[in-house]
């Protein structure tokens, strides 16, 4: 962190002592129970960082370390403030209620519902508000007052709007003057980058331009945030982006021995994929990422004599009702893969995003996203995954609580770490990895059985 907390600070939901966490989005400081909550809702919803234990790039802790002493939590509380809510018996969740249903229920319809936020007037056309409110943005982001851009954010206004007088976006708008903070909250909430203005210049140019290097460089590492975070996943380093290193392609030594057909029929699928389809497999594996290593942190950072089974861990990707069933079902067979399985798939995600940026042809194949997570699942599996699979809210089991990550990390140093210039690591030191991740693995189990135990 780029400071202490003051013990002043308290949960944005249940006003609870020392949060830990932060929602990213939300600009808000958490507690552990009203964690649990939020890992549950998904990304989408809520994008938890643990304060202390994960890494965090220093203006992006900046920037949520403003919204919060700022008030950006009245933002999702507005109308809690009225004095009228208390009269009606409307109120937030305090330290003493239980996380379910108690701060759960709340929790939900705070931040999933949406039901205490600020409402606009209702009109005959959501677009034009849409777009008044993206004008409002585009014009808010030159200055440093964060809340009213977060405000403008939740009511409806695009981060990646393109104005049709200006020929620009609020990025464009942020970078020129200078706004770093805002530029980190615009990419919060999706914008890109890499967008290209009217004249053909992207908010990195029009940083470089106005001196503000540190913007350009946090910018350049924004464009390639999925990747390097798919790096650092499997081997803790990242590309250096300054002297134009932009990726980093971790290899299993001596892969052939271990190259089934089902993997080199997976892989080649995933080639044949189009931008599209690929994008958003690469976006959700992202967030098999950014679950298992927060469940990781979370596991770690645990009062285990107290730890109760319902806030544990998030045993699969939340559901995002924004995507198809086929593709939630998909994104929770993540959850199945073991370690390196699991490495295969980023690895060869990696190595494709990298050829895809470079122009290589694509075949320009349409196959669904599903069965390659089918056919890549399948290479080491002992059970088949059938066409008929159950809906999603069964694909994963109470077994399939994968804490690889735990093994990753405390293995980053001797594991698949080799880019392409350096070549892979030796047949030994991979089995050295893939034992030391077998080990790890067997601890974790039996540490979930002794707090099941324990629980009882």
């Amino acid at each position: 962190m780029s400071k202490r907390l003051r013990s002043s600070e308290v949960c944005a939901d249940c006003s609870g002592p020392d949060p830990s966490w932060a929602s990213v989005n939300r600009g808000t400081f958490i507690c552990d129970e009203c964690c649990s909550v939020h890992r549950s809702l998904g990304r989408h919803i809520s994008q938890v960082r643990h304060l202390k234990h994960t890494p965090w790039p220093p203006t992006l802790l900046q920037m949520v370390e403003t919204l919060y002493n700022n008030g950006a939590n009245s933002i999702w509380e507005h109308s809690l403030l009225d004095p009228a809510s208390i009269m009606s018996g409307r109120r937030k969740a305090n330290p003493q209620d239980k996380v379910h249903p108690n701060k759960a229920e709340f929790i939900r319809a705070k931040y999933q519902m949406l039901a205490f936020v600020h409402r606009l007037p209702c009109r005959d056309d959501d677009s034009v508000t849409a777009k008044d409110l993206s004008k409002q943005l585009h014009s808010s982001v030159r200055t440093g007052n964060l809340e009213t851009c977060l405000r403008l954010l939740s009511l409806g206004a695009q981060a990646n709007f393109f104005h049709p007088e200006k020929g620009n976006t609020p990025l464009h708008v942020a970078s020129k003057a200078g706004q770093i903070l805002q530029a980190e909250l615009l990419a919060v909430y999706g914008a890109d980058p890499g967008t290209q203005d009217s004249s053909g210049k992207t908010p990195v140019d029009y940083a470089r331009q106005g001196g503000h290097h540190e913007l350009a460089e946090r910018l350049v590492e924004i464009q390639y945030e999925l990747t390097d975070r798919l790096a650092f996943y499997l081997c803790g380093r990242r590309p250096d982006h300054k002297n134009g290193q932009h990726f980093i392609i971790p290899q299993m030594a001596d892969s052939s021995l271990d190259l089934s057909e089902l993997a080199k029929a997976a892989k080649k699928k995933l080639q044949s994929l189009s931008n599209h389809l690929f994008e958003e497999l690469a976006m959700d594996v992202y967030d098999e990422v950014d679950r298992r290593e927060t469940d990781a942190v979370w596991l770690a950072t645990q009062n285990h004599s107290t730890l109760v089974t319902e806030t544990t861990v998030v045993p699969f990707l939340p559901v995002n009702p924004e995507y198809s069933s086929t593709r939630n079902q998909g994104r929770q067979k993540l959850a199945r893969f073991n370690a390196h399985e699991f490495a295969t798939l980023v690895i060869d995600i990696l190595s494709d995003a990298k050829r895809r940026q470079q122009g290589s042809p694509l075949s320009g194949s349409k196959d669904n996203v599903e069965l390659i997570l089918k056919t890549i699942s399948n290479q080491h599996s002992v059970e088949s995954q059938d066409n008929d699979q159950p809906d999603y809210d069964s694909v994963a089991s109470d077994e399939d609580t994968d804490l690889e990550a735990t093994a990753s990390k405390a293995n980053r140093q001797k594991s698949l770490d080799s880019d392409l210039s350096d070549g892979p690591v030796t047949v030994q030191e991979f089995m050295e990895v893939k034992n030391a991740l077998v080990a790890s693995e067997a601890k974790i189990q039996q540490l979930m059985k002794l707090l099941g135990k324990d629980a009882n």
